[in-house]
């Protein structure tokens, strides 16, 4: 595999996605939406209760950590939109197809694609989850004394899980979009990556999860093993002949 060819792929695809205003303003609106409804939460909510001093800290380390894996939730299915539009949407637009006659391989392409989706939505998330800290920190350091973040916790959710999460979002897109003609289509499909990451999220709300760094840590690694798998999935399932002759 060479890697300055899947840097020129990753370059292309980042050229085309700055023209497209639906996904910029996609890909950094939602991580924005959610910090701003997040930081409300707690100042609405979290930080009342613990300035009347009826939050004990358990209470306050799970409405925090629940908020903060919820950047996991929604920032699985962000880049899924720009993975699908980089198979399904360049094909439609007729600009696919010349890449697809060079002589990259289906692993290059896939990987510069993969960095493409990844890289913008990472940033973005933890963008919002930046500010959602920071407003966290100024509402909550009066009513407990300390600043909530950072901590060990959150570093490993959005440090280690969030990029796995995004990383399943643009696989499992991947493959949709290889196997469907359609953008709407393939980005229905590629966003129901969120279901397992609520399903989470719910488990640990009503206790049946612990929202610790060591559940965290196991739960990134098994992951990082679906991933490994998904690659050669979505590499075996990206056949340009078939792209080349059977898309209409």
């Amino acid at each position: 595999m060479n890697l300055q060819n899947v840097f020129s792929v990753a370059s292309k695809d980042f050229e085309t996605y700055k023209r497209k205003k639906s996904i910029v303003g996609y890909t950094l609106g939602l991580p924005l939406i959610m910090a701003t409804a997040f930081s409300f939460i707690v100042q609405s909510q979290i930080a009342t209760t613990a300035q009347g001093g009826v939050n004990p800290p358990g209470q306050l380390n799970l409405g925090m950590l629940s908020l903060t894996y919820l950047f996991v939730v929604f920032g699985a299915i962000l880049p899924t939109s720009i993975a699908a539009y980089s198979i399904v949407g360049e094909k439609v637009e007729k600009s696919l197809e010349p890449m697809l006659a060079t002589p990259l391989t289906e692993s290059e392409i896939l990987l510069g694609k993969t960095v493409a989706a990844l890289v913008p939505s990472i940033l973005t998330t933890w963008l919002g989850a930046s500010i959602f800290m920071a407003a966290s920190d100024s509402v909550l350091l009066g009513p407990i004394g300390y600043y909530y973040f950072p901590n060990w916790t959150a570093g490993i959710v959005l440090f280690l899980l969030l990029p796995l999460a995004e990383l399943l979002g643009v696989e499992v897109a991947v493959i949709a979009s290889s196997r469907i003609g359609d953008v709407r289509g393939a980005n229905q499909l590629g966003g129901l990556i969120w279901l397992p990451f609520m399903t989470v999220f719910i488990a640990g709300v009503e206790g049946a999860f612990d929202f610790t760094a060591e559940n965290f840590v196991i739960f990134a690694g098994i992951l990082a093993a679906i991933e490994v798998g998904l690659f050669f999935v979505s590499t075996s399932t990206f056949n340009r002949e078939q792209i080349l002759t059977r898309w209409k």
